[in-house]
């Protein structure tokens, strides 16, 4: 099941990202202070960002995080799927498929496209985006942080 997150799942939520952070499908560091910040945004509403919980037998088992733009790109808002974490038991079971089944029908047609970073390493994730639609960029992207 694939639900919107609750106050309820803080501590749940905090712990998968740490997982997230700490794993090979990400880069950098993040301060876990952003974890706590990104929550407490979540718990008071914002058109920004959403947040979505991943359950099986009512166990929680994984999260997604967006972020929505407005891109002219585009031609229309974008969602940015910025995180996807799922438990180690819970991966290959389907779940990524079912998310991005669940993003269109809630955010399509107002969403003109989904966007998300994956490393090239990360060979079952490239496979999976790939079998959905997803192509890559030719272009880089570049940032700089405050």
């Amino acid at each position: 099941m694939i639900r919107p997150i609750e106050a309820k799942d803080k501590a749940i939520y905090l712990s998968m990202t740490r997982k997230f952070y700490d794993s090979d499908a990400v880069l950098s560091p993040v301060p876990t202070e952003h974890f706590e910040k990104t929550f407490d945004l979540l718990m008071q509403g914002t058109p920004f960002a959403d947040a979505f919980i991943f359950e099986e037998e009512k166990r929680v088992v994984g999260y997604a995080l967006l972020a929505r733009t407005w891109s002219q790109e585009a031609g229309g808002e974008t969602v940015w799927i910025e995180e996807i974490y799922l438990e180690p038991s819970a991966r290959g079971k389907g779940y990524g498929s079912a998310f991005f089944r669940f993003l269109e029908s809630e955010f399509a047609p107002d969403a003109k496209r989904f966007r998300l970073e994956v490393e090239k390493e990360n060979e079952g994730a490239v496979a999976l985006y790939e079998r959905l639609g997803f192509e890559f960029f030719p272009y880089d992207q570049m940032k700089k942080d405050f």
